[in-house]
Order: structure tokens, then sequence, then C-alpha cells
């Protein structure tokens, strides 16, 4: 079982991404914005990432950049999950760090074939 940290403003995505976390039988962890998001994943050091790009405090962006240029957590495979859907967007995201981009609304099979994906290869950078 991995520990997957959720980061989304909306509680209905979170509760809708931790269902799925929890179906494929992981443990989920929920932060509520991109500060609390990048001050947990120092905190708790989860197998993998799953953030939002628009909220309050930092951004999306900029907590995967927090985290993937951190010595403690770079190691930790972020997943932006967004309604952002331009090409410019999606550069932005993975030049912050990001190892996989989907969007809202995404597919469940999906977002848990990217989640299986990033757990099965840990450390990979």
């Amino acid at each position: 079982m991995a520990r997957i940290l959720i980061v989304d403003d909306s509680p209905s995505q979170l509760m809708s991404i931790r269902r799925i976390v929890e179906k494929l039988g992981h443990e989920a962890l929920t932060a509520e914005d991109g500060a609390a998001g990048a001050e947990a994943a120092k905190r708790e050091i989860p197998d993998l990432v799953l953030m939002d790009v628009v909220m309050p405090n930092l951004n999306g962006f900029q907590a995967t950049r927090a985290i993937t240029r951190e010595p403690t957590t770079k190691h930790i495979p972020v997943i932006l999950v967004t309604t952002k859907d331009q090409d410019t967007d999606r550069v932005w995201g993975m030049r912050q760090g990001a190892k996989a981009y989907i969007t809202k609304p995404f597919n469940e099979t999906e977002l848990a074939n990217l989640i299986s994906q990033y757990l099965g290869s840990p450390g990979a950078a």
C-alpha cells in the first residue's frame, strides 16, 4: 500500500480523488492548498502527489516546483490533475518537475493507470 498525497482546494474533488486512491488500496493524505501540500510532502514523505493547479496561497505549479526542488522530496513523483488544458500549461507544469499531467474531468481508469505507472517506478527522476 502506497501513501498518496492529494492536494486540491475543492472538497468535492478531494473526495472524488480520495475515493479512487482508496479503491486502489492506497492510503490517501490530503491538503487543501499548494502551501499546505508542499508542507505535507515534506512532513509525510508520500510515495506520490496528485496536485491541482488553480489553488490559493501557492498554486499547483509553485507547489510542484517546491516539492521537486526540495532535497528531501525531489524523488516523489508529482502528477498534476487540473482543469487547465492548454499546451502551454502542460509544458509549464512539466518544467516545474511534474511527471505527468491529466485534465479534469478525468477518466477514473486513466488516473488509476497513471498512479500505478508512477508507483511502479520509485525514485525515478
